[in-house]
């Protein structure tokens, strides 16, 4: 609790080092200017020296009473936070993508798909693209890594938009 005099704990005052004062921004504030500015990916002179993956891994899918609610929640997720960069057929055109240097990631490269596993993809889902030295635009979903079923959801909606080979 702030002291209304603006002094701390031990009758000094408060300075930008101290325990209060310490730049601390808003977690909503960084939130809404990182998802705004975008959600980047396609760097591609990194992507090439990522060695690829031989297959993608198995990330279970368990269907139950509740899939076709997780599903939806994840159809909604893309919807509302992907597609602003990504487009709402992953071809990396989405409104948001048009000031984005490197480009969002175009989910329909069948290259791009054989080259990552369904690991890589959660990952970056949950954590942003810098967790894989990709855009650090790209913006992590932290309410996410506790629903691993919807991130499960996520990577099958992102794998499904693979286009032809």
């Amino acid at each position: 609790m702030r002291n209304p005099k603006g002094r701390n704990g031990d009758g000094g005052v408060e300075t930008p080092g101290s325990a209060l004062g310490r730049g601390r921004v808003p977690l909503l504030i960084v939130l809404a200017v990182t998802f705004f500015l975008g959600c980047g990916g396609s760097d591609e002179a990194s992507s090439s020296s990522k060695p690829a993956a031989t297959a993608p891994s198995a990330m279970p899918a368990k269907p139950g009473p509740g899939a076709a609610a997780v599903s939806a929640e994840a159809d909604q997720i893309f919807a509302t936070r992907c597609a602003t960069c990504h487009g709402p057929e992953g071809r990396g055109d989405g409104p948001g993508s048009t000031a984005l240097t490197p480009k969002p990631r175009n989910f329909q490269d069948p290259q791009w798909q054989d080259s990552v596993d369904d690991d890589h993809i959660a990952t970056i889902i949950q954590y942003g693209g810098a967790a894989v030295g990709k855009a650090p635009m790209m913006p992590g979903n932290p309410d996410l890594i506790a629903k691993p079923e919807v991130v499960a959801a996520l990577v099958k909606h992102v794998r499904s938009l693979r286009g032809g080979s």
